[in-house]
């Protein structure tokens, strides 16, 4: 297959342009998507991805891909009835787990989800491509925490993800080379480093939404947010997580005070609060309750006292020790074996954490169907119509586990957008910086919206925090660049493009072959300059001189000198990068970079090769 042509869709585009340049969202057939990624290959470190399941209601597939694998179409839709219809998913699937393979770095991780309607043949097909000996692991997930009483054989309340390791050898199974920004012991704790978790979830259960009062300030925190006696309740949006309530007491009692259970006529379920304080929710002030003084010194002797209880109250943003929101220890030789405090694996037996074999995940850990279409209309509302969603805490959990905190997670069937979304809330929750691409097909006329309408909405309300009821929830950040496939890229298509096209293609191709991975370029959107288009992530400027329709564009002294004013103007440094058709002046301020020859270089491609030189197609 050849490469195609990207087109930024700057209206799509979220959050600031630092990073937009980090994540993809693209709009376009994933096998065509990821051989235009061309500068990705070799560069991602988990592909985390839900393929259509062949139940007669997703899978489409193309009959004219055999003959001509560049054809645009989607297909038409393969029933259960299609006698044919394993052969179909088989043939569609191959290629792409093969240029999956490709796309991931020496020591990348493939973790694929699947029903029992294709498990088998998706497993043969694995085997073959990534070799028997590189599967890691066959997780069983809980779909459902309750089997349907009108199965007529078994009822299915399970789930699959198959995890391959491109080599297993240079994989490293939950043995996560962390920031060791995000990796604390604040407290000297000796069972060693640790880091801070949010024992939160975003989803509301009365039960398990009821407040614990802090043993240093005496306020009132909620799972989404701390309550001051300001008649401000925070919103029902979220409950504790990873601990019973009675597990939580006795944590809580670590810090030298007892807790009891009251009812404070809140509805979240009978909050945890000091025993003896006056706790109620008006007119109350903990700051002249004689229980709240006596519980502070107790919890600042323990404080300091080190080896803090496992749920702790983290600084506020003026750094007053154990004045902010609780959080966990998650300590890092229990991630490096696989898993979190608190949650359940059915093979803890397991001493070596690359011999996962086949695991199965409680939907306590792993969350269900039930819960991910509740947090997926939570944030885009209630009429998107996709069931096919899964729980942001199982993608959470294998992000967590194969994918190293500044990471590259791929996922060439984004749907709704989940895997995205689990990066944005890990980043957040572990203060990591993954970066994700993400390719959904979007084709309107075959009633696949999802890129521009379900998958865009999704992001957008989880990185800005905007929810369709009007309100807003805590934003999570970062952003992403929207890109749409079009025409095939060849010599021809390149020198016939608008400027506008060509700065796609140079943001899209480039990369340094000496450097270890892509750069972000980030695009000087509006900015009013001739030829400067945008920066790397080392300050570099990068140019492009090229006139609509007029002289083909050149590096000479009078554009030079124009190159030298705008990156002045700009505060961009030397070297330039100058892309233009031809080079008659230079300087050892300039990097050129000839238009097409480097462009199809960076793509694999050869200007004069007759293949990558035929018609153009559209």
């Amino acid at each position: 297959m050849r490469p195609r042509v990207t087109r930024r869709e700057p209206r799509l585009h979220v959050g600031p342009a630092i990073d937009q340049a980090k994540n993809l969202l693209i709009e376009g057939e994933n096998l065509q998507a990821m051989v235009t990624l061309y500068k990705y290959r070799g560069e991602v470190d988990l592909i985390l991805t839900d393929p259509p399941y062949n139940t007669g209601q997703y899978f489409r597939y193309n009959d004219r891909w055999d003959s001509d694998p560049n054809d645009p179409e989607l297909g038409t839709l393969v029933g259960r009835e299609d006698g044919s219809r394993h052969t179909k998913w088989i043939k569609a699937m191959m290629p792409r787990l093969q240029v999956m393979k490709a796309m991931l770095k020496p020591s990348g991780v493939l973790a694929i989800c699947i029903d029992d309607n294709e498990l088998y043949h998706l497993g043969m097909m694995l085997d073959e491509v990534f070799g028997e000996e590189n599967r890691l692991g066959i997780i069983n997930w809980q779909k459902a925490y309750s089997p349907k009483n009108d199965a007529k054989t078994i009822s299915k309340t399970t789930e699959y993800v198959l995890v391959y390791a491109k080599d297993r050898t240079r994989a490293k199974t939950g043995r996560i080379d962390l920031d060791r920004g995000v990796v604390r012991n604040l407290d000297d704790d000796p069972d060693g480093d640790w880091i801070p978790s949010d024992p939160t979830a975003r989803q509301h259960r009365d039960k398990t939404a009821y407040a614990i009062q802090s043993p240093v300030t005496g306020y009132l925190h909620y799972p989404n947010g701390e309550y001051r006696f300001d008649g401000q309740l925070p919103e029902a949006r979220a409950h504790w997580v990873n601990f019973t309530k009675a597990e939580a007491r006795k944590l809580l009692a670590e810090w030298g005070s007892e807790y009891v259970e009251k009812d404070l006529g809140d509805g979240r379920g009978k909050a945890l609060v000091l025993k003896g304080a006056g706790t109620r929710l008006e007119n109350y002030d903990p700051a002249k309750d004689p229980v709240v003084k006596k519980a502070a010194i107790q919890a600042q002797r323990r404080r300091e006292a080190g080896n803090w209880p496992q749920l702790y109250f983290r600084d506020d943003k003026a750094r007053r020790p154990g004045y902010g929101r609780p959080r966990l220890k998650n300590h890092l030789h229990r991630i490096k074996e696989g898993k979190v405090p608190t949650t359940f694996w059915d093979e803890e037996q397991y001493d070596d954490p690359f011999e996962i074999g086949s695991v199965a995940w409680a939907h306590g850990e792993s969350g269900h169907t039930d819960l991910a279409k509740r947090e997926l209309d939570a944030v885009v509302g209630k009429d998107h119509g996709f069931d096919t969603v899964k729980p942001l805490r199982l993608l959470k959990k294998i992000i967590q586990i194969w994918c190293p905190p500044a990471g590259l997670v791929m996922d060439p069937y984004a749907g709704s957008g989940s895997t995205a979304h689990a990066v944005l809330e890990l980043n957040q929750e572990q203060e990591a910086d993954r970066r994700f691409i993400l390719i959904e097909q979007g084709a309107p006329e075959n009633g696949d919206k999802y890129a521009r309408t379900l998958t865009w909405k999704r992001l957008h309300n989880a990185i800005t925090g905007e929810r369709p009821d009007g309100s807003r929830a805590e934003p999570l950040g970062g952003g992403f660049e929207y890109r749409l496939l079009t025409k095939t890229i060849d010599a021809r298509t390149v020198l016939s493009m608008q400027r506008s096209e060509l700065i796609d293609i140079v943001l899209t191709s480039h990369w340094e072959t000496q450097r270890r991975s892509a750069p972000s370029l980030s695009f000087f959107d509006g900015a009013g300059y001739q030829y400067l288009i945008g920066t790397d992530d080392a300050g570099e400027g990068y140019f492009l001189i090229w006139d609509n329709g007029g002289p083909v564009g050149s590096l000479d002294l009078n554009t030079y000198k124009t190159v030298v004013t705008e990156g002045k103007r700009a505060g961009v440094k030397p070297p330039y990068h100058v892309y233009a058709r031809y080079e008659t002046f230079q300087s050892p301020n300039v990097r050129f970079w000839k238009i097409p020859d480097r462009i199809l270089a960076h793509l694999g491609l050869d200007e004069n090769d007759e293949y990558n030189s035929s018609e153009q197609e559209m």
